[in-house]
């Protein structure tokens, strides 16, 4: 329902009148007038439907809520909060407030109102931005498939935080309640505070790869980048006297790239989805120079992201794909966590976000080749060799499902045809699909080119998602969803493009997320492969709400 209907109906009967309403809460605290609560209702009535405010002040009785100093400070101290949680506190008017306030007190009950009001709604509007995010997703991600979902805070509970004095809390029913949101506004706090200290040198490019065995300025130099990001003990001075630039050392160790130092540069590697092998090359060099405020910007968008995946974030059993991480995990109902590597889009043919539910398999399956594929990959190949179709066991169709002579066909001009290429152990989609409904027509499923899975990078497929032990996955599916069959006998039973449906589907979610705590909680950076980062951050910039 609708937080205002309550408010609509309320003032419809000619007896509206704050004065006469019993509060919900005390508020013997709160100087209040008869004015004041008669330009307040005014107000009110003027404020619109957007946000609550006409049910926040409803649940007061009619009282005003921001009329003493102790009041508005703790509000503004909560604004200023949403620093940490990548929102700009002045689109909430929380270096504007105190000042309006003491004026308001100077004036009549018109300006105390007004100011009362505009309190309200600065934190209503936190709220709303913590609860489903400050960006309309759909705005940025043409392909977001959710309505925007209700909020999932319960405002009684905040006008009883308000009362109390305690707006921090207000915005704690709000924001989102995952460990990995929590880690990531830790992880913004901690790089606000590196963004304060002294500048640090960057690591200059080399032609060879600094390794275990090295010495030299350069080794210096990594030594006091990688305590820029965290790692403790690499310096002579100590390491609590950050950021420790300007500490010169006679000292030889200072310059030996040893074993410490290689751990350290594996530490880093995994934190920034880099091959763990304790070498400086050009992709760890760029990183370790990434400048402290980009990783702020990145926490920021991501931060976002969190706000809006809230909603999936549901109680198991549920899969989800985190696309920029490279990786499918699934939550089964009895809580187990599975999750495997997989491969997605290239950055010119992106898998995109999708919030759908697993429905079935099909097992030993077919290809056809999809219309992009078929014009830009497979199409130049068969116009040099037609005999291509027959290596790759694959079949000329018509559109009616036809079988048709590929020498028969004018190759330049092919007109209404499929291509499909028929089940086996070349079949790019392996011996099992996992489908689930959505106008992409993205699935997850096995390949022959297994090979893949064992790159740090792997944006690699035409937009479905391959999933390394997808046999081993979908027995799972069949099992947590409470199916009779066995994968195995499937398989082998040879036959083609059977479809298998899940007797319960299961919810499954696409996310592009470039910054995400990993199991260890560590948050783990990713390279931004469809180049995303950049308007979400414009829109997260873009001026007051």
């Amino acid at each position: 329902m609708n937080e205002n209907q309550p408010l609509r109906q309320w003032m419809m009967g000619a007896a509206f009148c704050f004065a006469l309403t019993q509060p919900l809460f005390a508020t013997a605290n709160e100087p209040s007038s008869g004015a004041l609560q008669q330009a307040l209702a005014q107000h009110i009535q003027q404020s619109g439907e957007v946000l609550p405010v006409g049910s926040f002040y409803q649940l007061r009785g009619g009282q005003p809520a921001w009329q003493t100093l102790s009041r508005v400070e703790a509000l503004v101290d909560a604004l200023d909060s949403l620093m940490d949680d990548g929102l700009t506190p002045s689109d909430y008017q929380a270096d504007s407030l105190l000042d309006d306030f003491q004026l308001s007190q100077q004036l009549d009950a018109q300006a105390k109102a007004t100011f009362d009001v505009r309190a309200t709604r600065s934190l209503l509007l936190a709220l709303d931005h913590l609860s489903l995010g400050r960006v309309n997703p759909g705005d940025v991600e043409p392909n977001w498939d959710l309505p925007r979902p209700e909020r999932s805070y319960a405002l009684l509970r905040v006008v009883q935080a308000v009362e109390e004095g305690d707006v921090q809390q207000a915005l704690a029913y709000a924001r989102p309640a995952s460990p990995e949101y929590a880690q990531l506004r830790k992880a913004l706090a901690h790089y606000r505070r590196l963004a304060k200290q002294g500048s640090v040198p960057y690591l200059p490019g080399r032609e060879e790869p600094l390794r275990l065995g090295d010495i030299g300025d350069d080794v210096q130099t990594l030594r006091q980048r990688l305590t820029l990001w965290g790692e403790q003990g690499l310096l002579t001075a100590d390491s609590s006297a950050y950021p420790m630039i300007g500490v010169e050392s006679s000292s030889s160790d200072r310059r030996a790239f040893d074993g410490e130092v290689e751990r350290a540069v594996k530490r880093f590697q995994r934190r920034h989805q880099l091959q763990e092998d304790g070498v400086v090359g050009e992709r760890t060099r760029l990183a370790l120079n990434m400048p402290v405020t980009a990783r702020i910007d990145q926490l920021r968008v991501n931060l976002e992201r969190a706000r809006w995946i809230r909603p999936t974030q549901r109680p198991e059993p549920r899969v989800w794909v985190d696309i920029a991480g490279y990786r499918l995990h699934y939550i089964r109902p009895n809580g187990e966590h599975w999750d495997t590597r997989v491969v997605v889009g290239t950055p010119s043919r992106e898998t995109p976000i999708i919030h759908s539910a697993i429905s079935h398999l099909t097992i030993n399956p077919s290809w056809t080749i999809p219309p992009t594929i078929m014009r830009e990959d497979v199409l130049p190949r068969v116009r040099q060799d037609v005999e291509y179709l027959t290596r790759q066991n694959i079949q000329v169709v018509s559109l009616s499902g036809e079988a048709l002579d590929a020498e028969a066909v004018d190759w330049q001009r092919p007109g209404g045809v499929m291509l499909r290429q028929v089940a086996g152990s070349s079949n790019p989609l392996g011996r099992v699909v996992v489908r689930f409904p959505n106008n992409d027509m993205i699935y997850l499923h096995d390949t022959p080119a297994r090979g893949l899975f064992q790159r740090d990078q792997r944006a690699l497929s035409s937009g479905c998602v391959r999933v390394e032990g997808v046999t081993e996955f979908a027995q799972l599916l069949l099992q947590d969803s409470g199916s009779r069959y066995q994968l195995s006998t499937l398989i082998n039973s040879g036959r083609s493009d059977r479809n298998v449906n899940l007797p319960t589907r299961i919810p499954v979610a696409l996310h592009y997320l470039t910054a995400w705590p990993n199991s260890q909680g560590e948050v783990v950076f990713r390279e931004d492969i469809y180049r995303r980062d950049a308007a979400l951050l414009a829109a997260l910039s873009n001026g007051a709400v």
